[in-house]
């Protein structure tokens, strides 16, 4: 009985977490500066506009092994 409520609290604490990871990848990606284009195509005028439009948050990729294990971006 105690390893079914251990596995249901698991699977509910990866929900979270998966929860918790979108809704914080979404907050990024609405405020990144560069999400506010009009045309999706147009590269920057100069190198300011380029700093400007790199200057929110970087996601850091894991690498290889760590995906392979479910890591997500972040």
């Amino acid at each position: 009985m105690n390893s079914k409520i251990a596995t249901l609290a698991r699977r509910v604490a990866d929900i979270v977490a998966e929860c918790n990871y979108a809704q914080s990848r979404m907050t990024t990606l609405k405020t990144a500066p560069d999400a506010y284009l009009t045309v999706a195509a147009h590269a920057p005028d100069d190198y300011a506009e380029f700093l400007f439009r790199t200057s929110g948050t970087l996601l850091h990729e894991p690498d290889a092994s760590h995906r392979a294990h479910g890591q997500l971006a972040g």
